[in-house]
């Protein structure tokens, strides 16, 4: 076997075994303390529903991350997340004279919403909470929330006003995550600011109006 040949093998492995550990980043952690660290409250969840077995909810979880850990996040455009902020502040003014119909409309938001960034849609609620637990551990138990009440109300089994609003609370903070910029474009939009090429929307902010925290305010 040739010199060049024998380099041109090194070189190959090489390549694989680099490709290898930058996947395996990509994918996040799979097992263990790895796993905990990333789905926090969503990994004492799934050991919980297992009735403590850690093995088997480290296995869904990293499941999980297998099917949903490489998925690509779309940005949203400017037009784009000032529609939803303003779709969301209408269901807040709305949860005061319609509050079961408020939760309904937030439920489907928050499903549209996660289906714009990317993530499965076409009414799999379960894939989709799936892929957004990978993504949105912290935050993804209010849209758990908001889905099982606006489920319950639709079969005239309907939670009480305060439970409908603890829900649609829990359910905001995903919904914020959502609509905000990703890490790449956090980076971005904080470079051109340096810069001084600061855009309108980012002097804006993307912090939803707190119309819904006057209203409890006014409720309480």
């Amino acid at each position: 076997m040739s010199t060049g040949l024998i380099i041109a093998l090194i070189v190959i492995v090489a390549v694989a075994v680099v490709a290898a550990v930058l996947m395996s980043r990509a994918r996040g952690p799979r097992h263990g303390a790895g796993l905990k660290r990333r789905f926090g409250p969503e990994y004492d969840r799934a050991v919980a529903r297992h009735d403590g077995d850690t093995k088997a909810a480290e296995r869904e979880l990293a499941e999980r991350v297998e099917r949903h850990g490489d998925l690509r996040v779309r940005s949203l455009e400017p037009a784009e997340r000032e529609g939803y902020e303003a779709r969301w502040t209408a269901v807040q003014e709305r949860f005061v004279d319609a509050p079961r119909d408020a939760v309904a409309e937030a439920d489907r938001l928050i499903a549209e919403l996660a289906a714009a960034r990317g993530f499965p849609a076409d009414g799999h609620y379960e894939d989709q909470l799936a892929a957004l637990s990978v993504h949105h551990a912290h935050h993804v138990e209010g849209y758990r929330r908001v889905h099982r009440v606006a489920q319950a109300g639709a079969h005239d089994a309907g939670a009480g006003t305060e439970e409908m609003r603890e829900a649609l609370v829990g359910a905001r903070a995903l919904f914020e995550e959502l609509v905000g910029p990703s890490r790449h474009e956090a980076g971005r939009h904080h470079t051109g600011a340096e810069a001084g090429r600061t855009s309108p929307a980012a002097g804006r902010g993307h912090h939803t109006p707190s119309l819904f925290h006057r209203h409890q305010t006014k409720e309480s």
